[in-house]
């Protein structure tokens, strides 16, 4: 019997190429989520801290959703100006710094006494965090071309439902095992527990990346070719700008903050809330509330990273959000008729986590699709920064209905219809555009 003969030709040039963006993605992407672990662990403990600090200091929903929200309003200023400097300075410095800062500041909320303080410190942690996200999109664009960006992104993204997964469990035994230590409540154990880990990333950075393909030394000179044809490749479908402001003309980029609005109402609904909408369905213990907390997100674990891989697959970009945007929208409008039974608010929370959280990742396959040249690095950070205000307005929302009304289920519906109109947003794309 034969051997089958050995792949010659464009086969072997494909075989060759995925070998080495495996490898790439070896290297970078289990650090990157790491660092994104960090960031979201950071950015939603108040969530947890929640459940004893605004009893500790006499916070009303109110106040706890403006002060979550007010870490986008720090968020929104420094972003675009973030992103630009670390499109100059380089990624492996600019993350660095990022994260040192943002450490040192969750670590800080420690000390807060009052409302003042609060929002003082979520809006500087906001400014502080300023530029991470889209700065890690940007550097992706600097080692993936567009047909592999889907699934490093939902690997990436993963970080967020695995901060549920383990963040959410760890955040409630912190707050039961350490309350009463040094005369210090569970909550401030909580922001300093989970804020020094930041600093201690952030200085591994500055050893772990590399600001280029060029640059990085465990890439031979036939792997760094290989990367750099590809790029290359790529990049003669984007529409290059080379002026910052560019970006802010290009209509698809507002487009694309429409979508990216929509969708993040729904995930930070999930990420500042998720322990209150378990803990209104009659769990007791920080603990037990934080291991229910999980359930949706590993959910949303599989969930991504299968529409992820079937999106670069098939190419395909817009039917891969508009469905999870729609499962999101059903999962929130069962979770307001289902508050009564934790069984069920779990099912309803984890059809809604599974489909707001793929949104993110497949949805940045889309503007790095188009953006390209000095722009990028603005055009990506205005899309995440505008969207992003929703994380001011969602958490805030969500609490002003609650203490006007008394019940949860209208921010519910409200969440539905917001990931609706972004399903009817990506529609209004060229597909011959973005399904690269």
């Amino acid at each position: 019997m034969s051997l089958p003969a050995a792949p010659t030709g464009e086969a072997a040039g494909l075989a060759r190429e995925n070998a080495v963006f495996r490898k790439v993605i070896r290297r970078l992407v289990p650090f990157l989520v790491l660092c994104y672990v960090v960031s979201y662990l950071d950015r939603v403990n108040v969530g947890f801290a929640k459940l004893q600090m605004s009893d500790d200091l006499g916070f009303s929903e109110a106040a706890y959703g403006l002060g979550a929200g007010l870490f986008f309003i720090g968020y929104f200023l420094f972003e675009v100006p973030s992103n630009l400097l670390l499109q100059r300075v380089g990624a492996r410095t600019w993350i660095a710094r990022i994260m040192i800062t943002w450490g040192l500041v969750s670590a800080a909320f420690m000390f807060v006494t009052n409302e003042v303080t609060f929002y003082v410190l979520r809006f500087l942690l906001g400014a502080a965090e300023a530029g991470f996200y889209p700065g890690v999109i940007l550097y992706c664009t600097y080692w993936f071309p567009s047909h592999r960006r889907a699934r490093v992104i939902a690997l990436f993204m993963s970080a967020i439902p695995v901060a549920g997964i383990f963040g959410n469990p760890l955040s409630g035994w912190i707050m039961d095992t350490f309350h009463g230590v040094n005369d210090w409540q569970g909550w401030q154990w909580l922001f300093l527990l989970e804020g020094l880990p930041a600093v201690a990333v952030g200085v591994a950075t500055l050893f772990y990346l590399d600001n280029s393909v060029r640059s990085a030394k465990w890439l031979t000179d036939e792997e760094k070719a290989v990367v750099e044809r590809a790029l290359e490749d790529d990049a003669a479908h984007h529409t290059v700008h080379g002026r910052v402001w560019d970006a802010f003309r290009e209509p698809k980029v507002w487009l694309m903050c429409l979508i990216y609005f929509c969708f993040v109402m729904g995930q930070y609904a999930l990420t500042f809330w998720m322990p209150t909408f378990v803990q209104s369905t009659g769990i007791k213990g920080n603990f037990a509330i934080g291991a229910l907390s999980a359930v949706p997100y590993l959910a949303a674990l599989v969930a991504m990273n299968l529409f992820g891989a079937s999106a670069d697959k098939r190419r395909e970009r817009r039917w891969h959000l508009v469905v999870p945007s729609l499962m999101g929208a059903v999962g929130f409008s069962l979770a307001a008729g289902w508050a009564g039974s934790t069984v069920l608010s779990l099912i309803a929370l984890s059809f809604a986590a599974a489909g707001v959280l793929t949104c993110a990742p497949l949805f940045w396959s889309l503007p790095t699709a188009f953006l390209g040249g000095t722009a990028a690095a603005a055009g990506l950070a205005v899309i995440n920064s505008v969207g992003n205000l929703a994380g001011f307005v969602s958490p805030y929302m969500i609490g002003a209905l609650k203490d006007a009304t008394g019940s949860a289920s209208i921010p519910m519906y409200v969440l539905a219809l917001s990931l609706v109109v972004g399903a009817a947003a990506v529609l209004l794309t060229k597909k011959q555009v973005v399904n690269r």
